[in-house]
């Protein structure tokens, strides 16, 4: 049955995931916890689907408060999915968006785009790199050699960064076939780059604690104490995280 089948896809490419790229996401949460040790911060930008990653690290119990999600509407999935995907090819958006943002040479900034190519990510990774942050690219290396580059430099994602952690989905992402259907289905990109923005938060905070420091976290508001607590954070990190 194809659940199954997909499960042990899954299995087997978060496994590679986990053992093959574990330098590489040491030296990404190194470099998290240097920003947020400094009172700085965490970006993290994707298109359309890929603003999941930024979600899921941005204001959530249990997660860091210096995360800034750049989740910008114009790259979003609504309200028409299609523009989404003209947007992000477009050059010259994002870096100017980025502009408008409260950056520091100390900040971090991840980006995730699986396949690595549009002009948007690229556009970003460079604009970051001016500034002096360390760029993370959260990428398929497989699906980014197997497509051309849309950006005018000829560059993907990964050539763009400082460290790009390899996301293990075959190219084109989707991992199912079968008779009756043209195309591959089923993706898996999401579980395994869920993975590994959740394990680089999870060393970061171990490695703050470790240099003496006790980074913010939020609380569940659902808790009792949680609003009080996270009142506090928002006061003080409203003016590098946009969207408090």
């Amino acid at each position: 049955m194809k659940q199954l089948e997909y499960y042990e896809i899954v299995k087997e490419q978060l496994e590679r995931q986990m053992t093959e790229e574990a330098e590489n996401i040491e030296k990404v949460a190194q470099y998290c916890a240097d920003s947020i040790t400094k009172k700085r911060v965490i970006h993290v930008f994707g298109c359309g689907h890929s603003q999941m990653f930024a979600m899921e690290v941005f204001y959530r119990a249990g997660g860091l408060v210096p995360v800034n999600a750049l989740i910008i509407p114009h790259l979003a999935l609504f309200p028409k999915a299609k523009l989404s995907t003209i947007q992000e090819r477009v050059e010259g958006f994002s870096g100017e968006y980025l502009k408008l943002e409260n950056t520091s040479a100390d900040d971090t900034m991840i980006i995730v785009s699986i396949s690595g190519r549009n002009a948007g990510v690229v556009d970003m990774a460079l604009e970051a790199k001016k500034i002096g942050m360390k760029v993370v690219a959260l990428t398929s290396k497989e699906f980014s050699g197997s497509v051309s580059s849309r950006h005018s430099s000829g560059m993907h994602l990964k050539d763009a960064a400082d460290v790009a952690i390899d996301i293990k989905c075959v190219s084109g992402d989707a991992c199912l076939s079968m008779p009756g259907m043209r195309d591959k289905f089923s993706g898996t990109s999401t579980i395994l780059g869920m993975m590994v923005m959740n394990a680089i938060m999870a060393r970061t905070i171990e490695l703050c604690v470790e240099r003496g420091y006790t980074p913010p976290v939020y609380v569940s508001s659902n808790l009792d104490s949680g609003d009080v607590i996270n009142a506090e954070y928002i006061k003080q990190y409203r003016d590098l995280v946009t969207c408090l």
